[in-house]
């Protein structure tokens, strides 16, 4: 038990160290950014969950079986999340941690490294997951007026589904390091998980949803909900969960104990079955990942004097940087094989467009067409948002250790920057004018209302990426076993925030004269002198707001840089 103390001491130091490195402000200002994040998620979700209860409620005879289906959806999804979340986080932690060769070399038994190491792995996978479950579970006891007792249940059954989880996704986790090396299990997983995840948004996407509110479908409904009514397998982590927070709304102590009690006995039966089957092929698929090659797909390059030769044709350091950015993306197999989710994504927003019921609407046809393009375009740049937190964002620290080689290199730090937002300028900005080009299509638009739009991402496009360049080199992280993570820092979330406001900055300086124009075009009657003027300032504010989205943050990104660097 020392051990393990030992063994887990580091952790708590470094997370006692980096808040005493951090200045009083800062830490502050952190705090109060992560708190009020956090009590805005908890507050929204609490509100959904309370509105969607209420309304069951009020359902007669199928109102708490759907509350029940969809507590048990909920389980679920956490249940997949903590699966695919504690593999990932379990074979860094496990198998790819820079520190690992110099705990290997302390005096401690391997079952021991590994039993503190799955600890820490089951704690960063789960925290997350248990924090923003607690307004799901406050949902349910103040609309079913549960008791102490139910809360009590809602943590004892959802700790046991956290360690299930984890000691399912480890124990595949160790089995796989024997046969594969670890590097290219993190590219299994990634790929895979990836396409799962692709295949259940078009699935669910082109179930059509939409149609339940059609009052044609009612009876196919009905004989759905008395489906709904069986109950899930015995055999499933979930169920037990499920069944002991049922129990314990309905009042039935008893029975919640006894579901509660197969819970806990089958995480500690798990968790036994792990340390053992660990204890014997651990240190094997160890040694295996320092030893063998990590790629999945090895490269095969052609002919020396073939390849290549269009880019030989230009020279310099910044198109060598540029190169060594599009090559570093594609041989990374974790990173391309997310172009599947982007795209089936992109296959979804397009296809929520085709199938809108304009027709049906009692509102006039036009009218929704131009607020829907209107609407479309803040639309297009959050996605363009998210897309450019998980590449644009992390660009920077993706250098890692080899950032002494840009400061070596013939050229500037500024000029690097302006590398890397040329590089992802050109693919996000053909990304979001499709995005906005095919959806007008779609929707019928008017002449006036493409242009707007195009032209109007057209400006937004420049204004994001060098939002995440610029706070990606204010704020990076070159000592990182993950780049990709650092969007959830407080930089990255700086960035969501920023982009999120510039979009919205943009949408409301252009909806009032949008509005008027779509109003006197509907009208048949032309813009006053008075709407004209507002038509200009307003754009001119609109160009201004863009060239300053992408001056400062580039300005501050090089001048950050240029400290960390110093």
């Amino acid at each position: 038990m020392n051990d393990l103390r030992v063994l887990l001491r580091p952790r708590l130091l470094s997370f006692k160290n980096g808040r005493a490195s951090q200045s009083v402000g800062s830490r502050r200002i952190r705090y109060l950014l992560f708190a009020g994040i956090g009590l805005a998620f908890w507050v929204g979700a609490f509100l959904i969950f309370y509105r969607v209860l209420t309304y069951f409620q009020g359902v007669e005879e199928f109102g708490d079986i759907l509350a029940r289906k969809l507590l048990s959806m909920v389980l679920l999804t956490f249940f997949s999340l903590l699966l695919f979340s504690s593999a990932v986080t379990s074979l860094s932690k496990l198998y790819l941690s820079r520190d690992l060769m110099l705990v290997h070399s302390l005096p401690v038994s391997g079952g021991k490294i590994f039993l503190a190491r799955w600890l820490e792995s089951t704690l960063d996978s789960a925290w997350m997951v248990i924090i923003f479950s607690l307004p799901v579970f406050l949902s349910y006891g103040i609309v079913y007026r549960a008791g102490p007792f139910f809360y009590m249940t809602a943590g004892m059954a959802l700790l046991p589904l956290c360690v299930t989880a984890s000691a399912l996704s480890t124990l595949v986790v160790v089995v796989m390091a024997v046969l594969l090396p670890a590097g290219r299990i993190r590219t299994v997983f990634v790929f895979f998980g990836l396409l799962m995840i692709v295949a259940l948004i078009l699935v669910f996407r082109l179930m059509r949803p939409e149609r339940l509110v059609n009052p044609e479908n009612f009876a196919t409904l009905v004989l759905y909900l008395r489906e709904m009514g069986t109950p899930g397998s015995p055999l499933l982590p979930t169920t037990w969960a499920l069944d002991s927070l049922n129990a314990a709304l309905s009042g039935l102590n008893g029975e919640a104990f006894f579901h509660l009690a197969l819970a806990w006995s089958g995480a500690a039966a798990l968790s036994f079955i792990l340390t053992r089957v660990a204890g014997e092929i651990y240190f094997l698929g160890y040694t295996r990942a320092q030893t063998a090659a990590n790629r999945l797909f090895p490269l095969r390059a052609g002919p020396s004097g073939n390849r290549h030769r269009f880019i030989e044709r230009f020279s310099g350091p910044a198109w060598a940087f540029a190169v060594k950015e599009v090559r570093t993306f594609f041989r990374d197999q974790t990173q391309w094989p997310q172009l599947f989710l982007i795209a089936a994504l992109i296959l979804v927003y397009l296809y929520n467009f085709s199938v809108l019921p304009l027709g049906q609407s009692a509102i006039q046809t036009l009218y929704l067409q131009n607020l829907f393009s209107f609407l479309n375009m803040g639309l297009a740049a959050f996605v363009l948002t998210a897309i450019a937190a998980r590449f644009v964002y992390p660009a920077v620290s993706c250098e890692g250790d080899a950032f002494w080689i840009v400061r070596s290199a013939p050229l500037s730090l500024r000029a690097f920057l302006w590398v890397k937002f040329t590089v992802y300028y050109l693919p996000l900005l053909i990304l979001a004018e499709i995005l906005i080009v095919i959806s007008n299509i779609l929707l019928q638009v008017t002449p006036f209302m493409m242009l707007l739009s195009a032209v109007t991402v057209f400006l937004m496009v420049p204004g994001v990426v060098a939002l995440g360049v610029g706070l990606g080199a204010a704020y990076p992280d070159f000592r990182s076993e993950n780049p990709a993570q650092s969007v959830t820092s407080f930089g990255g979330l700086l960035f969501m925030l920023l982009a999120a406001g510039f979009i919205a900055a943009v949408i409301v300086l252009e909806a009032g004269p949008v509005y008027a124009v779509i109003m006197a075009g509907f009208h048949g009657r032309s813009l006053s002198g008075l709407q004209l003027g507002w038509l200009v300032v307003s754009f001119t504010l609109v160009l201004l707001l863009c060239a300053l989205a992408v001056i400062l943050p580039m300005r501050l990104g090089e001048r950050r840089l240029n400290g960390t660097a110093s």
